[in-house]
């Protein structure tokens, strides 16, 4: 079996392995006649077309630059930092072969048998968070009034930009997509806009994860992306509270007990995709060699090339305008 690991240990670039586990998967796809290795190949890429041909991040970054501007007009008393980023090599891989397992199983579990070819397919065409920005504000102390509860400040500020988020990108060449979800949204989303979010806040995760998702495509660069937005308490949480550690945690007890669930042997998409995925938990990152990568365990990691962090696209930071403790 083909699988990214092992091409991690050469001394190679990003891209450089990018090709080599393509070919090489392409390759073991149609000997072995795996539509599904194929349709991997496809998605590997799609990856390599972003890290190649990125002219394009330049105009799409400006774009979306335009919101961070009309914010810092609208909201000068909000701290908020954008960033974005292309998801990273090892993480993207590990989210293919997990689409894969979950899918899988739960369909095993409903029906007592496996999805076709067909379905999976249908099941594996659905990434839209290969680029990714993030939006994250914070209410500094000195601007909240007295006795006024900092988190709800800042939640009805989250929720304001959120009212206006889509149709100021469409505007500018974006179009935000159906979420397909009926989960619980906050009443604060205007009623339009309700159907392309996906409110983690109002229906947080049984992690305590929250955020608010919603997802564009780019007319122009002919591409998706996804948007998030957070305040600096559940950007917190999320990467270095208990959602980042429990969910970890959380992801690997689930994909042990997978293994249970689908019959060794059975269905060898399960089998591989469940293989792949696991030799990627046992990464040990200090062994790697890749280059413009250095880690020292498994937590402290200078990732230069996007192997494991992802490559970073719109770094910007916008501190709210000094106030006296006094507010007008």
């Amino acid at each position: 079996m083909v699988k990214l690991n092992d091409y991690l240990y050469s001394g190679d670039t990003v891209l450089r392995i990018l090709y080599k586990y393509t070919k090489d998967l392409r390759e073991s796809a149609k000997e072995n006649q795996n539509p599904i290795d194929l349709i991997h190949c496809n998605f590997l890429i799609q990856i390599t077309e972003l890290l190649e041909h990125n002219e394009f991040l330049t105009s799409q970054s400006q774009r979306i630059r335009d919101f961070y501007k009309y914010m810092a007009g609208k909201y000068p008393y909000l701290a908020f930092t954008f960033k974005g980023r292309i998801k990273s090599l090892i993480r993207a891989e590990a989210k293919f072969n997990g689409y894969i397992v979950e899918y899988i199983s739960d369909y095993y579990q409903a029906y007592a048998r496996y999805p076709s070819v067909a379905e999976l397919k249908t099941r594996l065409n659905c990434f839209r968070d290969l680029i990714a920005y993030r939006i994250v504000i914070s209410m500094p102390k000195c601007h909240l009034k007295d006795g006024e509860d900092r988190e709800q400040a800042e939640l009805r500020c989250l929720y304001e930009i959120a009212n206006v988020l889509p149709e100021f990108l469409e505007e500018r060449g974006f179009s935000a997509e159906l979420s397909g979800t009926q989960e619980k949204v906050s009443p604060l989303l205007k009623e339009a806009v309700q159907p392309y979010y996906r409110d983690y806040i109002e229906g947080k995760r049984s992690n305590g994860y929250r955020s608010l998702h919603i997802t564009f495509y780019d007319n122009s660069a002919r591409c998706f992306l996804e948007l998030q937005l957070r305040t600096k308490q559940m950007d917190d949480y999320a990467e270095i509270g208990p959602a980042n550690h429990m969910g970890y945690e959380k992801h690997q007890e689930n994909e042990r007990s997978r293994i249970d669930t689908v019959p060794k042997g059975e269905c060898r998409y399960f089998d591989e995709a469940y293989e792949r995925g696991i030799l990627l938990q046992q990464l040990e990152l200090a062994k790697l060699d890749v280059n413009m990568f250095a880690a020292i365990d498994n937590s402290l990691i200078n990732d230069g090339c996007g192997l494991y962090r992802g490559r970073q696209i719109l770094p910007y930071e916008h501190l709210s305008r000094f106030q006296n403790d006094r507010i007008d």
